[in-house]
Order: structure tokens, then sequence, then C-alpha cells
């Protein structure tokens, strides 16, 4: 059963939203990934994210941009955590779709990372998985652990070599 649900509107937003899934890949996290305009199709939507929960589903990452009211639409009606992803726009480079998606009523919250954050919102996905997966909390711990030692192994080059070194 998948434990993350990852929708978007369009088939443009596949490159943002592969981001999101291949942290999920990283991290072992089962997923379903689909393209559900809230729109264009709306009794299509509505269904998928009544039964959600039914499918396994834990917590939603859905992009979207312009009015960008998938992530809302989901949080309204599925239960569970909704992470949305804002994506650029042409007309506005994304700030439409970043307030649209940030400015949700009381009561029916949106976790939003910013224009374009894939990675981020798989990531905020394992964190919110995690809280209830030991296994899963100790993958996460290891990836925070070598982020860290990432930056610590580019400023000892910075300080040995120099700024030149990442110039070229």
């Amino acid at each position: 059963m998948a434990k993350v649900s990852v929708v978007m509107g369009s088939d443009s937003d596949m490159p943002i939203m592969a981001k999101a899934v291949e942290i999920l890949e990283k991290f072992g996290v089962d997923y379903e990934i689909r393209i559900i305009s809230a729109h264009r199709e709306p009794d299509i939507f509505v269904d998928y994210a009544k039964t959600a929960k039914d499918r396994g589903v834990q917590v939603i990452i859905a992009g979207a941009g312009k009015a960008a009211h998938l992530p809302g639409m989901c949080a309204a009606i599925f239960e569970g955590p909704v992470i949305g992803i804002p994506m650029k726009t042409s007309d506005l480079g994304g700030v439409d779709s970043l307030y649209s998606i940030v400015q949700m009523p009381t009561g029916v919250p949106v976790a939003t990372v910013a224009i374009n954050g894939g990675a981020n919102a798989g990531i905020l996905a394992v964190k919110m998985l995690a809280m209830a997966d030991a296994a899963l909390a100790a993958k996460l711990h290891d990836f925070i652990v070598d982020q860290k030692e990432q930056v610590e192994s580019k400023d000892a080059k910075l300080q040995s070599e120099g700024y030149k070194a990442f110039l070229s």
C-alpha cells in the first residue's frame, strides 16, 4: 500500500514532482503517483482524495501552478497531512501558486515548500512518516549526517584549496 500519494494537475509538473519521488525511493517509502486535474475532472479528483486513506495513504504531496487549488482541495477532503509544491509559472514566476497554497483558511492547513521544491516535499513527507517508523527514522538520521559531512568536506576543500577550486 502506498504511504505517500504524489499528485499533480499536469504532466508539465513531472520534472519537479519526480524530485519528490526520487527522495521517497531513496528512503524506500511506498508511493503512488497520479495526474489529476481538480478543475478539469473534479469527480475523479474528489474520489481520489476521499479514498486516499483507504489506499493506505498517510501523506499527500500535491503540486500545482497558477491558481494552485489541488493541494488545498486535497487538504479539504483528506484528513491526513498535505504538502503543497507551488510550481514556477511563466506569468508570475510561481508567486501566484505560492500565495494560493499558503493562504488556506483556518482548519485546512497545507504544509508548503519552496517554489519548485520537489525534493524538500519528499524529505518533509519522510520526516512525517519517520515519527512513527523507527527504521525510517534511522535512514533519515543517516541522511542528515551525510548532508552535514558533505558540507564539512566542501569547507575543508575551500580552506585547503581556496575559492577558485569551486569556480571551474
